[in-house]
C-alpha cells in the first residue's frame, strides 16, 4: 500500500472513529432522558426511612427482606425490592436501589439520581400519618426542598434548576387513608361521605401537584390505588367467614375504583390548565389497579397459587411487627400475590413494574 493510500486509510479510520464515538455519545444522552427519580408516599415506596424515625410501623427485622441478596431487611414492606427500585434500575439512575432519602450515609452523587423521600404508614389526609407517627406527605415535600438544598449548595442553583426540571416526581399513596383511618375508625366517616371524602384526598393530590410545580418540577406522576377489597387484612376484616369465603369484598374495591376515576379526571383538568401555563410540565397517572387485579383474577398466568392470604404468618391479619421472625413463611413468596396481609411480594412488584413499562417509557420520552 502506498504512502497516500495509506494516509486514506487512516483518515477513513479517524473519521469511522469519530463517528462511532458520536453515535455512542447519543446512544448514551437516549438513555439518561431522566436526570433524577424522587419518589413519595406510603408503605409502597418506602425503601427504609421509618427506620430512622420512632414509629412503630417498622419492616427493618426479618423475614422481611429475605429474598435480597444478603437477606438483610432493608425497611421496605416486602420480601425484596419495590417497583420503584425497578423503574430506577431500568432508566438507567441507579444499579439497583432506590435509598431511602433519612440514610445518614448518602453521598451527594446519589441525591443527585435520586431517592425516596416515603414512609409506610402516610397518607393525604394529615390524620392518617398522625395515627402511627409516621412522615406526612407535606413533610416529605419538606425534605425535597432540604434535599435540593444540599444539592445547590454542592453544584450551584443553575445546575440544580435545571436537574429538577428533567427529573421525574412519583407519588404513590392513598390506600391508608381508606383502610387505616376511613374504613377502620368513625372520625372521617362522621364528616364526609365516602364521596367527600375521596375528593378531599384528591384536594390534597392537588395542592401536592402545585407545589411541587413550584419547586420546577415538570414531569409529575401519580399512582391509583390497588383494589383494596383484594387485600387479605380487608378480606380477614370483612367477610362474613373469613377462613372459608376469601373473595375479594367488592365494596372497597369499587371505592377505590371510583377514586381512581376521580383522580384520572382531575389529573386531566389540571394538565389541561398547564398547557395554558406551563406548557413544558407533565402529569401522568399509572395505574396499579388493573394489574393487581389481573393478578389475582388470572393467577395462573402469572404463576401464583395464593391470591387472598400473605406469605408470613397465617397471612390474614400480619403486618409489620405482627410479621417477624417468629412467625411461619411460605416456602416460595414467588407463589403469593400478598407477602403479609397488605403488602405485596417482590414478584407482584415487578409484575406491576412490567405492566406501567409503556407508561414509563412515555414519561420518559416525553
Amino acid at each position: 500500500m502506498g504512502i497516500s493510500n495509506t494516509h486514506l486509510f487512516l483518515s477513513l479510520v479517524q473519521i469511522f472513529i469519530l463517528c462511532l464515538l458520536c453515535f455512542m455519545a447519543k446512544v448514551e444522552a437516549s438513555n439518561q432522558k431522566l436526570s433524577g427519580f424522587y419518589v413519595f408516599g406510603d408503605s409502597t415506596v418506602d425503601p427504609g426511612n421509618n427506620n430512622y424515625i420512632k414509629t412503630p410501623f417498622r419492616s427493618n427485622f426479618p423475614p422481611y427482606g429475605r429474598d435480597f441478596s444478603n437477606q438483610v431487611p432493608t425497611g421496605r414492606f416486602t420480601n425484596g425490592r419495590l417497583a420503584t427500585d425497578y423503574i430506577a434500575s431500568y432508566v438507567g439512575l441507579k444499579k439497583d436501589v432506590l435509598p431511602p432519602y433519612l440514610d445518614p450515609n448518602l453521598r451527594i452523587e446519589e441525591l443527585m439520581t435520586g431517592v425516596s423521600f416515603a414512609s409506610a404508614g402516610s397518607g393525604f389526609d394529615p390524620l392518617t400519618p398522625s395515627m402511627t407517627n409516621v412522615i406526612p406527605i407535606e413533610k416529605q415535600l419538606e425534605y425535597l426542598r432540604e434535599c435540593r438544598k444540599r444539592l445547590e449548595d454542592a453544584l450551584g442553583k443553575r445546575r440544580i434548576e435545571n436537574h429538577v426540571k428533567n427529573a421525574v416526581f412519583f407519588l404513590s399513596a392513598g390506600t391508608n387513608d381508606f383502610v387505616l383511618n376511613y374504613f377502620a375508625i368513625p372520625a372521617r366517616r362522621k364528616s364526609y361521605s365516602i364521596l367527600a371524602y375521596q375528593q378531599f384526598l384528591i384536594q390534597h393530590v392537588r395542592e401536592f401537584i402545585q407545589d411541587l410545580l413550584a419547586e420546577g418540577a415538570r414531569k409529575i406522576a401519580i399512582s391509583g390505588v390497588p383494589p383494596m377489597g383484594c387485600l387479605p387484612f380487608m378480606i380477614t376484616l370483612n367477610s362474613p367467614n373469613a377462613f372459608f369465603q376469601r373473595d375479594c369484598i367488592n365494596k372497597y374495591s369499587s371505592i377505590a375504583r371510583d377514586y381512581n376515576l376521580l383522580l384520572q379526571h382531575e389529573l386531566h383538568a389540571m394538565q389541561l390548565q398547564l398547557n395554558m401555563s406551563t406548557p413544558d410540565a407533565k402529569i401522568y397517572y399509572v395505574d396499579i389497579y388493573k394489574p393487581i387485579a389481573d393478578m389475582i383474577q388470572m393467577r395462573k398466568r402469572f404463576g401464583f397459587d395464593e391470591v387472598d392470604s400473605g406469605c408470613c404468618g397465617s397471612g390474614y391479619i400480619e403486618a409489620s411487627i405482627l410479621c417477624n421472625k417468629l412467625s411461619n413463611v411460605c416456602v416460595d413468596p414467588s407463589k403469593y400475590v400478598f407477602w403479609d396481609s397488605i403488602h405485596p411480594t417482590e414478584k407482584t412488584y415487578h409484575n406491576i413494574f412490567l405492566a406501567s413499562l409503556s407508561t414509563i417509557d412515555f414519561i420518559v420520552n416525553n
